[in-house]
């Protein structure tokens, strides 16, 4: 297998750490609109099967020459989602599989945007499976951790510990603090303010509809030491796939953002500075939103003040396999301390990291494999679990108290 890995940002560079490790693939061409990163994160593993060029992930002509020069089999998204698009079209025009970690993106309904969808998470990409589908050519979507392992360990539970299912509620928390920085986010800023902003989706009776941000809010206790974090509603891939392949009377994701990062994406809203449109400053057009993110440190710089512990997670209520109810927290957690000793990356790059590494191998080897655009969901779970684990990074099951 021979990978172009566009994005050697905090997700790109841990994913070449990971993969190094590892020997399903040929060569990985590591690709940035900066060169000089993108060679960073070669040099950091001195290993001839990795290679760095520079490419703008915007140009989809380029990206296609650019998996043909380099005769990749597979497309690697590890950009923001602005770019899914021209890349997920650059590797059909090429002939190459594709994966990402983040899907297209949505547009809120026009005149009820707190109550329908508009434009979906991932509505352009599987509008487009039939032609994935026709060039026998793989897209798979949603392959980080949330979304990605969140729905794999739905899959697992509809397989494997349910006969049916009334409710798949993905939950993410964290106790993670970030000494010297009065806010500093964990990931990327402007993938936040488009999830957290963007009208919540939910799954419900056999439908999707949309509420407001931040809505419902729930306390949910994560293992681990982690403890009890307030979680909201958000929008999130999850919702958008796992309907399309497990039976579930409710789907959602809730975030657990805390109070005063909640405050500070409301002020954005309000000062207008969540806005993707460019607008004109002094000689220069500047999008809002990018000019927040420059503002803010980089989340792949900050490990070394980092402490705590993160987890992505899928909580499943219906009834069991002996036919009586059940509920069960399938769970994966990564101490920031062990990361940044074992990979040099703080905990939740790493663990958006990983994922999409493990689905490459399977990939690989043909233990997972199909056609058209499909999500994590599509795929059987086991193998996968047992090849994290493989990985030094176990996951793990809580039952509810009976």
């Amino acid at each position: 297998m021979r990978i172009l890995l566009v994005g050697a940002g905090g997700v790109g560079s841990a994913v070449v750490s990971i993969a190094a490790r590892r020997d399903f693939f040929e060569h990985i061409v590591v690709a940035d609109s900066q060169q000089d990163r993108a060679a960073r994160a070669v040099d950091g593993v001195d290993d001839p099967r990795f290679s760095a060029i520079g490419l703008d992930a915007a140009d989809r002509a380029g990206v296609e020459a650019a998996l043909r020069e380099h005769r990749c089999d597979v497309l690697f998204n590890a950009v923001d989602p602005r770019f899914t698009m021209p890349l997920f079209e650059a590797a059909l025009a090429a002939g190459a599989d594709y994966l990402d970690m983040a899907m297209s993106l949505s547009r809120p309904h026009s005149s009820r945007p707190y109550e329908q969808p508009g434009v979906k998470l991932g509505d352009e990409q599987f509008a487009r499976d039939g032609e994935w589908q026709a060039r026998d050519r793989l897209a798979l979507v949603g392959m980080g951790v949330e979304p990605g392992l969140a729905d794999v360990f739905a899959r697992y539970a509809a397989d494997h510990l349910f006969d049916g299912i009334d409710e798949i509620g993905v939950r993410d928390g964290s106790n993670l603090v970030v000494d010297g920085y009065d806010f500093a986010p964990t990931f990327s800023i402007w993938t936040t303010i488009e999830e957290c902003l963007n009208p919540p989706v939910v799954w419900e009776d056999g439908g999707w509809h949309t509420t407001e941000p931040f809505s419902e809010p729930e306390v949910f206790d994560f293992p681990e030491g982690i403890g009890p974090v307030e979680c909201v509603n958000v929008e999130h891939e999850e919702v958008l796939l796992v309907p399309r392949w497990i039976p579930a009377r409710r789907v959602t994701f809730k975030y657990g953002l805390g109070e005063e990062f909640i405050g500070v994406l409301k002020t954005l809203r309000k000062l207008g500075l969540d806005s993707a449109d460019k607008i004109r400053v002094g000689g220069a057009d500047v999008a809002p939103r990018d000019l927040v993110a420059a503002s803010l440190p980089d989340p792949a710089t900050l490990g070394d003040r980092m402490h705590g512990k993160t987890c992505a997670g899928t909580w499943v209520k219906g009834t069991g396999k002996d036919g009586a109810p059940r509920e069960v927290y399938l769970y994966h957690v990564v101490d920031n301390a062990w990361s940044m000793s074992e990979y040099g990356s703080q905990a939740v790059v790493w663990q958006t990291a990983v994922h999409p590494v493990v689905a490459l191998e399977l990939l690989a080897s043909g233990v997972w494999k199909g056609t058209g655009v499909l999500g994590p969901e599509a795929f059987d779970a086991v193998p996968f679990l047992d090849l994290l684990t493989e990985y030094g990074s176990p996951w793990r099951i809580r039952e509810a108290a009976a």
